[in-house]
């Protein structure tokens, strides 16, 4: 930021309540690179003020509508440069293009929109203006994931023949939403969009093997739907994954396997070898060789893996990475891009490796294709359109 002067000025939209929120707050303080500096916290106006004065905003520049920080923060000399969105899912879509059209960089949580029409006009609109969206997919920012992307590139694993991808929660594998507490927008289809399963962690895996393989996904043959009794919502989703060099995979995603914590991981076998990572154990990554050892790549500094790597790592060796670091590197690389783009000046290649507007596009595609599979019992088209 040396170039730029000062802090960008982020205005925030939702994050009043839920994990969500203080990860994107804290993310965007990690690095000194923003300032929080007005929002719209909640769609409940009074809640909105209060989740804004415990954290610090001043009353002024908590406001009650998108529309209505957009045209107060535009009228200011230093009005917000940016804006971060953390809502459900429906309100992604009205809250990011306000912000594009007012000339604002965006920074989005999945899955990008509940709709794929929506999620392409966000693309056009972005090619159009030529600012900065990041759509928060964030796991692909753990340095062993970005080793293994490196690894991919250089041929370390030869020509990819298979992706497998796993994502095993079990915090629905009760009737949660029975009970008053687990009644949230998530089990709404008005808020969530069509499939909860599928936009809330199946978009996140799929995303993982596209930015390490480099590949995108071509055909889906799916099968999802709820295993717990009483419950309308999916829950679970098996799929058939057929990649753009033709390579097959599988899929395996579900918040109702009893018993499971976090569970995402992914394998991905070359025509010379193979690497697997697992999220909960994130400084480990196996890289099996075809004739060879296994061996154990561990998260460490000082030379030892790829610069993209080594530069999203945070902490020292022995210490396990995590999502808020994981999280705050997209934020970093934002900044970056949004401070190239303002001063003219030509952005680092590794600040450009944070997920994108056409990211969040394809995880909507991927959505729609695995539901179109669902109604007509056969494969899929999810390639992107445009």
């Amino acid at each position: 930021l040396a170039s730029f002067g000062r802090r960008l000025r982020l205005g925030l939209v939702g994050g009043s309540h839920g994990f969500i929120g203080p990860v994107h707050r804290t993310a965007a303080r990690l690095d000194d690179a923003f300032e929080l500096t007005a929002g719209v916290l909640s769609s409940d106006p009074a809640r909105g003020r209060a989740a804004a004065a415990a954290i610090g905003l001043a009353a002024d520049r908590a406001y009650a509508t998108v529309a209505e920080m957009l045209a107060a923060e535009r009228a200011r000399a230093d009005g917000i440069d940016a804006v971060a969105i953390m809502t459900p899912n429906a309100d992604h879509f009205p809250s990011a293009m306000a912000a594009l059209s007012a000339g604002l960089d965006v920074i989005c949580d999945k899955p990008l929109t509940t709709s794929l029409a929506d999620a392409l006009a966000l693309v056009r609109k972005v090619e159009e203006t030529g600012l900065v969206f990041c759509t928060t997919y964030n796991y692909s920012a753990y340095p062993m994931v970005r080793q293994a992307r490196e690894m991919v590139r250089a041929g370390v694993i030869g020509e990819v023949r298979q992706v497998h991808l796993t994502y095993v929660q079990g915090h629905n594998a009760t009737l949660v939403e029975g009970d008053a507490a687990g009644r949230t927008w998530r089990f709404d289809p008005a808020s969530c969009g069509p499939s909860l399963i599928l936009g809330d962690i199946g978009t996140h895996a799929v995303h993982l093997g596209s930015y390490v393989t480099g590949l995108d996904l071509e055909r889906v043959l799916a099968d999802v739907g709820a295993v717990v009794p009483g419950r309308t919502t999916d829950d679970y989703a098996g799929v058939l994954l057929r990649w753009t060099n033709g390579a097959p995979g599988t899929l395996w995603v579900t918040n109702a396997a009893a018993g499971a914590e976090h569970g995402l991981a992914f394998r991905i076998v070359g025509a010379t070898g193979g690497l697997e990572w697992h999220q909960e154990q994130p400084n480990e990554l196996r890289h099996r060789r075809l004739g060879g050892f296994e061996e154990v790549l561990s998260r460490r500094l000082h030379g030892a893996l790829h610069p993209l790597a080594e530069r999203s790592a945070r902490v020292e060796i022995g210490h396990p990475e995590g999502h808020q670091e994981a999280f705050a590197n997209l934020y970093r690389e934002v900044a970056a891009a949004i401070v190239a783009r303002r001063t003219g000046r030509p952005c680092d290649p590794l600040d450009l490796q944070f997920p994108t507007v056409r990211d969040g596009a394809k995880g909507v595609r991927f959505i729609e294709a695995c539901l179109e599979s669902r109604r007509l019992g056969t494969w899929a088209d999810a390639r992107l359109p445009v």
